[in-house]
């Protein structure tokens, strides 16, 4: 089964993590099926980067979400810009 998690990166005591598709059997950070964003936790302002587009289409594959990437998901959704009308 595909499972979409956290890839850890990045130094000792300076964690970058990647958001990626992987084989729930590989190890944490094994070889990904597909990068689909960052999250880096330690700036003053968290950054996430994700393809919310992508994490959709491997989800109606039948890839399951960890705790941590659907709660990232849904902070990076909440925080995306309303696109003005006009």
């Amino acid at each position: 089964m595909v499972k979409i998690r956290l890839a850890r990166k990045g130094a000792k005591k300076r964690p970058f993590y990647r958001i990626v598709a992987i084989d729930e059997r590989r190890q944490t950070n094994g070889r990904a099926l597909e990068f689909l964003g960052t999250y880096d936790p330690k700036p003053d302002a968290e950054v996430i980067q994700v393809k919310a587009d992508r994490i959709d289409a491997w989800v109606q594959q039948g890839a399951q979400l960890s705790p941590a990437v659907r709660s990232l998901l849904r902070r990076a959704r909440r925080n995306q810009p309303v696109p003005a009308e006009g």
